[in-house]
């Protein structure tokens, strides 16, 4: 998949068969309309084209307003939502900066420099409650209407719906709010997920419950940076790293603002997903996971982050959560083995 910022490149394809929207957390709604989209696409012989916006519109409007309520939490990073859009077997994606100039641009002039002259829509997939242009003044009618007068297909897809309940980047973050990991693994169609290059902190949890004073061979942790001011998900969680070893590694993980630690540390004021391999691949040694891609699954949330009052307890909570995604591990693979034994019979 080819990954522009901005329209204006020699690489865009001159016309394409194009979608719109944020696509937070690429979920079984979107999947289902971006497979839509490859049949239109190949029908007319264009390529597939996603248009998505950075920052989210509502985060511009939230900083513009100084009113950070009005950001919605965020399910996935930037990288994260082009990996799961290229696995859906998009073409490009266009990934449009929302500033000012956009905000203000009416939902005619959006559809001729933006949909026309920038992208060459020949095929234009929007959901149900698809709004566009300044004060989302545009919507499916006025856009159809532009269609029919211009030259470009429009169509619009109704909601998708899992079991009576539709799918939305909505309940995805109300599953994840509350620790529904189930929930929000049946609404993605897939486990949780964040990745990331692992990057360097204090390198303090190595010697939280070291086996003696000295030694760095207590909780080493792989940071990854949520690069988005309000995560969907918080908390500590029972969790599945891949990307270090053949097979996925279970671990424990904390995803948040670690309230325990200092804020002015190197990693002060940002998120941060630190995980604890529960049995650290012995051939990294202490140094050789900085700079490594890794996809960490967020299988099951253990409890919300705590502020502890001194290492000592940090370091027995931490050891606390280890054992409990022990636990978490074992259940899940004595399950794993009875439903096996049942299907043999």
């Amino acid at each position: 998949m080819q990954v522009f910022r901005g329209f204006r490149h020699p690489g865009v394809a001159p016309a394409c068969a194009l979608t719109i929207g944020n696509f937070d957390g690429v979920h079984r709604g979107h999947q289902a309309m971006l497979a839509l989209l490859q049949t239109e696409a190949r029908h007319r012989g264009l390529p597939s084209c996603v248009l998505t916006f950075e920052p989210h519109p509502r985060d511009y409007f939230a900083a513009v307003t100084k009113k950070p309520d009005l950001a919605p939490a965020r399910i996935g990073t930037l990288r994260d939502k082009l990996t799961e859009l290229a696995a859906c077997g998009v073409d490009q994606t266009i990934v449009l900066p929302f500033d000012g100039r956009l905000a203000s641009q009416s939902p005619e002039a959006f559809i001729q420099n933006v949909l026309i002259d920038g992208l060459g829509a020949r095929y234009v997939l929007v959901g149900d409650d698809f709004r566009f242009g300044a004060k989302r003044a545009g919507d499916y009618a006025m856009l159809d209407a532009a269609g029919e007068a211009r030259g470009f297909d429009v169509a619009r897809m109704n909601s998708y719906e899992v079991h009576g309940l539709r799918v939305s980047s909505s309940a995805v973050r109300e599953a994840l709010a509350e620790g529904r990991m189930a929930d929000a693994h049946t609404l993605l169609g897939r486990p949780y997920t964040i990745s990331g290059h692992v990057v360097h902190g204090r390198k303090l949890g190595r010697a939280l419950g070291a086996s003696q004073p000295g030694k760095d061979d207590g909780f080493r942790t792989l940071n990854l940076r949520f690069k988005h001011w309000k995560p969907a998900a918080s908390g500590i969680f029972a969790v599945l790293v891949h990307g270090l070893a053949d097979q996925p590694l279970p671990g424990v993980a904390n995803l948040g603002v670690r309230p325990s630690l200092d804020a002015n540390d190197v990693n002060g004021g940002r998120v941060l997903l630190e995980t604890h391999c529960l049995e650290w691949p012995s051939h990294l040694g202490a140094e050789g996971a900085y700079g490594k891609i890794v996809r960490v699954e967020l299988l099951h949330k253990l409890h919300d982050e705590l502020r502890y009052t001194s290492l000592e307890a940090l370091t027995a909570g931490i050891a606390k959560d280890g054992r409990d995604a022990r636990a978490f591990f074992a259940s899940t693979h004595a399950e794993t083995h009875r439903q096996t034994t049942r299907d043999r019979i």
